[in-house]
């Protein structure tokens, strides 16, 4: 966890528990764009900015709480 946690780019796993939410929701965001992502051109793996990702997957969870659909989160985000 102390790799993870000291690491610039993280992957969708570490994600997962970095924040807790499921593998599945956050496949979801990344489909929708709202979780924005990089790359790897050699083996194609995503990375995702640890910090912004997981302030954005806060921001997103907390527009939830607020009643805002996923449509509206784009909007807000994008």
């Amino acid at each position: 966890m102390e790799k993870i946690l000291s690491s610039e780019y993280v992957t969708v796993g570490e994600l997962v528990r970095l924040t807790g939410c499921r593998y599945s929701t956050l496949k979801y965001y990344t489909e929708e764009e709202i979780l924005p992502f990089e790359q790897e051109e050699e083996n194609l793996t995503r990375r995702y900015k640890r910090e912004e990702s997981i302030e954005r997957i806060s921001l997103i969870q907390e527009l939830k709480k607020q009643g805002n659909t996923i449509a509206d989160i784009k909007k807000i985000l994008l």
